[in-house]
């Protein structure tokens, strides 16, 4: 059964890119200039791991990307450079690694060269060897003699060989080259402007694994394999099919979702006395267990992340939801009764509790995010002087309900465009507290989450995430997010074809998240840059 089932992957993923020369070729896209991305502080420390090994430190603080507006963090670091003081983070961390790397529990392992006539050679060669990796791509034979050379300086300065290698190895980690992920260009055989082979290995890598590309990435690299269609299938799959995946997905997600900024929440510990700390680490770790168990592990249709009554459990999350866990800690599979108020993403803690305010719901904030972030339809920014007194009122004798309250709210003129898209959506989820507990009434008034979702009328959360399975820009925003991701800076205008092609295909494959994202990797469009007046190749 699994072989069938893997035959038929590798059928339909075939079919959607063209490689079997039975399908339609994909629309071009105009591509976009060459440039360069800041690794997010993840990517970093991922690289810094599969380069040195698990237990080298990292230690030190990452100036932020900011999100660009509607988008996704991993855009912003197209759009980003680093400051002096962010500059010395990074120099004061690189030579805390290097000097890790080069301790007596470490050395050994990263080189063989030891204080001697031969040390010149050997070390050049080492500088060599371990440039590709830092810098992902081979050093000129100029470049290692001269971090060789500088390590013989410092030797001589620091009386300690290894030392000396150590404060080279630093200055190589804290170069831009490896700070960045720099597009660098060359002309094909047609004459062409096109990625080299070894930018083309980073972009593939940071997309699939979300970090630094491996040997036999590079490898494939030295040898052109990436260049042509069936060498850079089989470098797509075999990442496909490695355990790293599963990092590179829980990142895009944590993006989309906007998981990240869970750290920062804050609940009134009065009102919500059970928002412990033990739940709000547990919070987003469950939705990404779900995402990653659907996605990946199940090979699930994406839009069932918004119906499904299957998760996993704390026993400190049991008592936010009400249910009992019978194991003390860890995490147990756990699934909703098909009775239940509960259903998909919508109505997990994280989503409820992240899109809320610190005392109270928020159907506003609610239907902002499934706008935003499910949907991909940006809501505009609420002018300066909105009186939000109204809506806040939890106490108002008249208006007991948010429903009350913000129907009250949108009667204002200035108020009532954005919040027509907003509120009925996000009132659809009002039984679920500031917090994501459960409750039917509020201030002794039975809470009505009746409302529509683009003409789709529902009665409760659970229908709300049904409309949201079958709404197309469910689908849609995926895929244009999943591309933002991989490319990590927004789509062009340009690509829009490709895009749209891209979800078709998306639907016709059955919605799922693997073979979306070997669609991408495998594409022309993914790789593909404009060429720029003046732009010297291998320079960039």
């Amino acid at each position: 059964m699994f072989a069938i089932a893997a035959r038929r992957f590798t059928l339909v993923a075939l079919l959607a890119t063209g490689l079997c020369g039975c399908g339609n070729p994909e629309p071009a896209t105009t591509g976009a200039p060459a440039g360069m991305r800041r690794l997010t502080e993840e990517q970093y420390r991922n690289s810094i791991a599969d380069i040195f090994g698990p237990d080298v430190k990292v230690s030190g603080r990452f100036e932020p990307i900011l999100r660009p507006q509607h988008g996704l963090v991993a855009a912003g670091t197209s759009q980003i450079s680093v400051s002096p003081a962010g500059f010395e983070q990074y120099y004061t961390m690189a030579n805390t690694v290097a000097a890790q790397a080069m301790d007596e529990a470490h050395r050994a392992t990263m080189m063989t060269c030891a204080p001697g006539p031969e040390a010149d050679a050997c070390v050049t060669a080492f500088f060599k060897r371990v440039g590709l990796v830092i810098l992902r791509r081979p050093l000129t034979d100029a470049e290692a003699t001269a971090y060789a050379a500088a390590a013989n300086e410092s030797a001589k300065t620091a009386g300690d060989f290894y030392a000396g290698v150590a404060l080279s190895l630093g200055t190589m980690l804290a170069s831009p080259q490896f700070i960045f992920e720099i597009d660098r260009t060359e002309r094909g055989p047609d004459g062409v402007v096109r990625l080299d082979a070894y930018a083309k290995a980073s972009r593939l890598s940071f997309f699939l694994t979300n970090s630094t590309p491996d040997q036999a990435l590079l490898d494939a690299a030295a040898r052109g394999d990436l260049h042509e269609a069936k060498g850079l299938a089989k470098q797509v799959d075999r990442l496909l099919a490695s355990s790293r995946l599963e990092t590179s997905v829980r990142a895009f997600f944590t993006d989309m979702f906007g998981l990240d900024a869970t750290a920062e929440l804050v609940k009134d510990p009065v009102i919500y006395p059970s928002f412990v700390r033990a739940v709000k680490e547990d919070m987003p770790e469950q939705t990404l267990r779900t995402i990653t168990q659907h996605v990946l592990l199940d090979d699930g249709d994406y839009r069932d992340l918004f119906t499904t009554r299957r998760t996993f459990m704390t026993r400190p999350l049991g008592v936010i939801y009400g249910v009992p866990i019978a194991q003390a800690s860890g995490w147990v599979p756990y699934e909703f009764s098909r009775d239940g108020s509960r259903a998909g993403l919508l109505t997990m803690m994280n989503f409820l509790a992240l899109n809320s305010h610190d005392g109270r719901s928020s159907p506003t904030l609610r239907g902002k995010a499934l706008r935003e972030l499910v949907l991909c339809q940006p809501v505009p920014i609420p002018p300066g002087n909105v009186d939000f007194s109204l809506v806040q009122d939890t106490k108002n004798k008249e208006l007991k309900t948010a429903r009350d309250r913000v129907t009250a709210h949108r009667a204002e003129p200035t108020c009532a465009g954005c919040h027509k898209i907003m509120d009925p959506i996000g009132l659809g989820m009002e039984t679920f507290d500031g917090v994501g507990s459960f409750r039917d009434a509020e201030n002794g008034i039975s809470i009505d989450t009746s409302g529509d979702l683009d003409g789709v009328k529902f009665s409760n959360a659970v229908e709300l995430g049904k409309a949201v399975h079958d709404n197309p820009a469910t689908a849609a925003c995926l895929v244009n997010r999943m591309y933002e991701f991989a490319e990590r800076r927004p789509a062009l205008s340009g690509e829009k074809a490709w895009l749209d092609n891209l979800t078709r295909i998306f639907a016709a494959d059955g919605y799922r998240v693997r073979a979306l994202m070997r669609r991408i990797a495998v594409s022309e469009a993914f790789y593909k840059v404009q060429p720029e007046p003046n732009t010297v190749e291998g320079k960039r």
